[in-house]
């Protein structure tokens, strides 16, 4: 059970503090008491800490905000377990995700999400919002109860990777969830053009005979939810785009004013479809790892702001399903530890200062989410990853808390590497002493 240490103060000291949401990016010290962020540089009268973090030459940032994080509890439990993936979340400096519906069983009735959140919050770990499940069982038939799941917790509504059967069913969840003022989550594929795909359509799948789904299947599914959001007036937030093409489309309905928000997964923004290789099954991503040319915009557009957020897409795999031949292999790879290090490493590449680099994963994704979080400011939630922006790490099985030890980064070195994780003033997470 977690200890009620919210009577702590700390003091963080002469680290480089950067609060995404103010633009600050300064030395300075940080101070908590109760479980909030009580001060920045000065001291409240009568502070006394009852421990100092000496966080030289080390980022202070709000805790990151993951808005895609499979958990897999309950049902999955041989991939992964709430507890092996709540360390894995506060390893990688993560504070507050959002968990898809598409559990066994999934999150369609409030007794799930009541004894998910409750489990949750009995492990010393991150804030966890679930998405409750759009239709009853996600079998896309009937609509499921969003009024009494979003009392039991739900930030939003999505069928996962179950895509609905039809657009009557897409278009009733609108107008239901419109009336409600929730935000509909929703995979931007049109299941007939992507079924039976594994990889995008284009020379590598044609090279190596793999079953292929095309750019239309996002644009096409994109073009219609978008019709569907102006017949409703629905608020709608597409997940984990994957073409340049959609993310003409999303640009183009943002200027219209249309209520719609989006993420990448991270490893979109790093990898295409070349690196599959001879059948990489770790590559083997959902959706599928497009070309250089769709990886390239969604990195410009998730600078500029076109994407709204960055997530892990973490989705934990047990190793016999990646141990099969690329077709067969399951989709998916480990992602909360690998979120900083790899946004970090786009930032970079794209040649954005720190506090631009981390709003896609603080708080621009808390403002997707509805939730108070991505902050350093006077009063905000105590959510605070340390981390030292220059360290190397190999990626490797033993250094990974996740049970997922799947990833394509795997025995590459990585820049950025967190070294504290608190949580509501309580440190979940350390690596010294």
């Amino acid at each position: 059970m977690r200890r009620d240490l919210h009577g702590m103060r700390l003091e963080i000291a002469h680290g480089r503090v950067v609060d995404p949401a103010s633009g600050c990016d300064k030395v300075g010290t940080v101070y908590i008491a109760d479980g909030v962020v009580a001060a920045l540089d000065k001291a409240p009268d009568g502070f006394r800490a009852d421990e100092t973090i000496d966080a030289k030459g080390l980022v202070v940032c709000p805790g990151l905000v993951d808005i895609s994080a499979r958990l897999r509890e309950p049902g999955f439990e041989y991939k992964a377990t709430l507890e092996s993936e709540m360390r894995a979340a506060v390893a990688g400096g993560v504070t507050t995700l959002a968990c898809p519906p598409d559990t066994d069983p999934p999150l369609d009735e409030p007794g799930l999400v009541e004894m998910l959140t409750r489990r949750a919050g009995s492990i010393d770990g991150a804030h966890v919002h679930p998405l409750g499940a759009l239709t009853v069982g996600l079998k896309g038939e009937r609509l499921a109860e969003m009024a009494e799941l979003h009392e039991a917790g739900c930030v939003g509504f999505s069928q996962g990777e179950r895509p609905l059967p039809g657009l009557a069913v897409m278009l009733s969840a609108m107008r239901y969830a419109a009336t409600l003022g929730f935000t509909v989550w929703l995979r931007p594929e049109a299941k007939t053009l992507a079924e039976g795909g594994v990889a995008h359509d284009g020379e590598v799948a044609t090279r190596l005979g793999l079953a292929s789904i095309p750019t239309v299947a996002e644009t096409i599914a994109i073009r219609t939810i978008v019709e569907l959001m102006g017949a409703t007036g629905a608020r709608v937030h597409l997940e984990r785009l994957s073409t340049a093409a959609g993310v003409a489309l999303v640009a183009e309905a943002k200027k219209r004013g249309a209520p719609l928000t989006c993420d990448v997964g991270i490893h979109h923004l790093h990898l295409c479809d070349r690196d599959i290789g001879d059948f990489d099954a770790n590559c083997r991503l959902s959706p599928p790892l497009r070309e250089t040319s769709d990886r390239d915009r969604l990195r410009a557009a998730a600078a500029d702001g076109t994407i709204d957020a960055i997530c892990s897409d973490h989705a934990p795999v047990d190793e016999d399903s990646k141990q099969v031949p690329f077709a067969e292999a399951e989709p998916g790879a480990t992602g909360l530890e690998l979120l900083l290090p790899l946004t970090l490493q786009w930032g970079r590449d794209v040649g954005l200062k720190m506090p631009e680099t981390l709003s896609a994963i603080t708080h621009r994704a808390a403002r997707i989410l509805g939730v108070p979080a991505g902050t350093i400011a006077p009063g905000a939630a105590a959510d605070i990853c340390i981390f030292d922006a220059g360290r190397p790490w190999v990626v490797q099985a033993q250094a990974l808390a996740s049970q997922g030890k799947n990833t394509p980064f795997m025995g590459l070195e990585l820049t950025g590497r967190v070294v504290r994780t608190i949580v509501g003033g309580r440190t979940v997470y350390s690596t010294g002493p």
